[in-house]
């Protein structure tokens, strides 16, 4: 896991964040997954993976809290 991924996670378990704080850190954190695979070897579809990232980000929240 990159080190920006880290850190935002880490910042984003922050309970003195706002939610519109904590929903920014989630889309960086799935950016930073989509920009991952995107130079990987088998590359991604920008365009879909964008069209995605509110889904992924809803994802990254949803997995973030305790239960």
């Amino acid at each position: 896991m990159s080190s920006t991924i880290n850190s935002n996670v880490r910042d984003m378990n922050n309970r003195t964040f706002t939610p519109e704080s904590k929903r920014s850190f989630a889309v960086a954190i799935a950016i930073e997954v989509i920009a991952a695979k995107a130079a990987s070897a088998s590359g991604a579809d920008l365009e879909a993976e964008f069209k995605n990232l509110s889904q992924y980000a809803d994802n990254i929240q949803e997995a973030m809290k305790v239960k």
